[in-house]
C-alpha cells in the first residue's frame, strides 16, 4: 500500500462514527455534524475544528512566526542554552539521498552537471563543482512543517476564500506561483529551544511501535518515569520530540516506512498546545504527531481524524513541526534534555524547509 492510498484509506474511515461523542453523521462531506470529535474545539461548529482559530491567541492577529516567537525571548533562550553541560553535539537529521522514503509522489534528485561543472581555469587551474536539486525542497527528508503547509477546507473544494490556514489567512490571500505571499518559512525565527525527548518505544519496551498505534497521555508519563523525568517542568517554547522507534524502517524498508506509522493522541496534543505551549513537535516518523493506520496493522486512531494533529497543531495553534528525524542514539545515549538548534532555510513563499537539527548536550 503507497502512502497515497493509505491517505484514502483514511479519508473514507471519516463516514464513520467519530470518536469521543460525535454524531454518526459526521463525515468529510457532512463536518458541521462532527460536534463532539477528539478533534474538535468549542460548542460552534463554525469550521471543521470546531471554532474558529483566528486571530491567534498568544501571538495576535496577522501574526506569521507563530510558535517560532517563543525564541524572540531571551529567557526562553537562556533556558534552552543552559542545557549544555558537557559541550558535546548530535546531528538528528537523516542525510537526504535519492533512496530515502518520501511522502506519495514527492522527489529528490541531486545532479552535478559537468561533474566538474567548470574550470580549469588560470594558471592556477581552479575547479569548481556546482549541484542542481529538484525536489519538493521544504518537505522531503528530515522535514520541517511551516506555517503554510498545513490548512483546513471550511467551504466546497475549491473555494481559495474558504480555504484556512494558521491565524485565518485564506488560500486566496496566500496563493502564488511563486510562492506563498504569506506564511512563508522567511517569516519563521531560528529556533535555540530547550529539546526533550519522550522515548514511548522505550517506554513500551519495543523496538519499535506499530503503526496506527496511538501514544497517550499515559505513554508520555509512562515515559518520563523510566526517564528519571517523572516531575519534570515543562516551559513554553520547549521543543518536545517523540521516539516511536520507527527510524529503523528508514531506507531499510521504505515501504513499511511509507505504510502508515504510530503517532501520539489528541490528549498528547492538547498537552503540547494548552499546558506547555510547545514552541516544536517532532518525531522519528513522517508526520512526526499524527498517528496513521497501515495495511494489516493495529488500528487506533479515531474515524474521520485525517491529519487531524496536524491541523489542530499547526492551523489551531501555529506550532511548527520536525518531522523524520533520528533519535535512537539521542536515547541509546541517554540524553534527554538538551538544546535544540535549526533555523528553517529563509526560502521566500516556501512551505517548509530542509536541514539538520542538533542536539547540543
Amino acid at each position: 500500500m503507497n502512502t497515497g492510498t493509505i491517505v484514502s484509506a483514511i479519508t473514507g474511515l471519516a463516514f464513520a462514527l467519530a470518536a469521543g461523542g460525535a454524531s454518526a453523521a459526521c463525515s468529510d462531506k457532512n463536518w458541521k455534524d462532527c460536534k463532539g470529535a477528539p478533534w474538535v474545539d468549542g460548542d460552534v461548529m463554525e469550521t471543521p475544528l470546531g471554532s474558529k482559530w483566528w486571530p491567534n491567541k498568544l501571538w495576535g492577529a496577522g501574526d506569521e512566526a507563530g510558535s517560532t516567537n517563543w525564541y524572540k525571548k531571551p529567557e526562553v533562550v537562556l533556558r534552552a542554552l543552559a542545557m549544555v553541560k558537557q559541550g558535546k553535539t548530535m546531528k538528528i537529521g537523516h542525510d537526504y539521498t535519492s533512496d530515502m522514503p518520501l511522502f506519495g509522489a514527492r522527489k529528490f534528485s541531486m545532479r552535478i552537471p559537468g561533474a566538474p561543472t567548470g574550470g580549469p581555469f588560470g594558471a592556477s587551474k581552479v575547479l569548481y563543482n556546482d549541484e542542481f536539486l529538484a525536489t519538493e525542497v521544504g518537505q522531503v527528508g528530515t522535514q520541517f512543517d511551516g506555517l503554510g503547509h498545513i490548512g483546513v477546507q471550511l467551504g466546497d473544494a475549491g473555494e481559495l476564500n474558504k480555504m484556512r490556514w494558521y491565524n485565518g489567512f485564506t488560500a486566496a490571500e496566500m496563493n502564488s506561483a511563486y510562492g506563498l505571499k504569506k506564511l512563508g518559512t522567511e517569516k519563521l525565527h531560528p529556533i535555540i529551544a530547550r529539546g526533550i525527548l519522550i522515548d514511548i518505544a522505550g517506554a513500551r519496551g519495543v523496538e519499535s511501535m506499530e503503526a496506527g498505534q496511538v501514544a497517550t497521555m499515559d505513554d508520555v508519563r509512562k515515559a518520563l518515569k523510566r526517564q528519571g523525568m517523572e516531575n519534570f517542568q515543562f516551559q513554553e517554547g520547549d521543543a518536545v520530540l517523540f521516539r516511536y522507534g520507527w527510524e529503523k524502517y528508514w531506507i531499510v524498508d521504505n515501504a513499511k516506512y511509507n505504510n502508515g506509522c504510530p503517532g501520539v493522541g489528541m490528549d498528547v496534543a492538547r498537552w503540547l498546545a494548552e499546558e506547555v505551549k510547545a514552541g516544536v513537535t517532532g518525531g522519528d516518523t513522517w508526520p512526526a504527531t499524527d498517528p496513521v493506520p497501515g495495511a494489516g496493522t493495529p488500528n487506533e486512531v479515531p474515524a474521520g481524524c485525517v491529519f487531524c494533529l496536524h491541523t489542530y497543531l499547526q492551523a489551531r495553534h501555529g506550532i511548527v513541526n520536525q518531522e523524520n528525524l533520528k533519535l535512537k542514539a539521542l536515547a541509546d545515549a541517554g540524553v534527554y534534555t538538551f538544546l535544540y538548534v535549526y533555523s528553517p532555510i529563509p526560502i521566500k513563499g516556501a512551505t517548509g524547509s530542509m536541514g539538520v537539527p542538533v542536539a547540543v548536550y
